[in-house]
């Protein structure tokens, strides 16, 4: 699945037309789906960069809709900081689209990489996470996912 939609994707000809590129020659391979923001449709018209028929673009999806795409991808394309953040929670392996993320504990446990927007840095991290994918962990630097549950229990108890 891919996500693109950030400023310094989208507003960089240059940059765009590597993602397209290096999106193109995936699905050649494999599916990608592509929800496309209308921001990026915008600027793929204005730039004349297009992707392949082979790519299925969507329209935009709701939040929870988004959330079981997420999870039932094997690989995410993203410049997105949240959708790096869920697929680590789903155990999807993470291509991140930026040269910098909030998310580094990602990274460090092997279920993200960093690329930018290089055509062959994106092909060589989707290809080693085929080739090798990340191993499950039982390190939660976000927690356990009962934070609600926890807060619902301090607020009973402290009345």
């Amino acid at each position: 699945m891919l996500t693109c939609h950030r400023a310094e994707n989208t507003n960089d000809p240059a940059r765009l037309a590597d993602i397209v590129a290096a999106v193109n020659l995936l699905s050649e391979k494999t599916v990608v789906l592509y929800p496309m923001h209308p921001r990026t449709k915008s600027f793929l018209e204005e730039y004349g960069l297009s992707f392949s028929d082979k790519v299925r673009i969507v329209e935009p999806v709701g939040y929870l809709d988004m959330l079981l795409l997420e999870k039932g991808s094997k690989i995410i394309l993203t410049d997105s900081g949240g959708i790096q953040k869920e697929a680590f929670f789903y155990d999807v392996p993470c291509v991140t689209l930026r040269d910098d993320t909030e998310w580094v504990e990602t990274l460090e446990l092997g279920w993200n990489k960093l690329v930018g927007a290089s055509r062959e840095a994106i092909e060589t991290a989707v290809a080693e996470f085929a080739a090798n994918p990340p191993r499950k962990t039982d390190v939660k630097p976000y927690g356990d996912g009962d934070a609600a549950g926890k807060i619902v229990e301090r607020l009973l108890v402290s009345k």
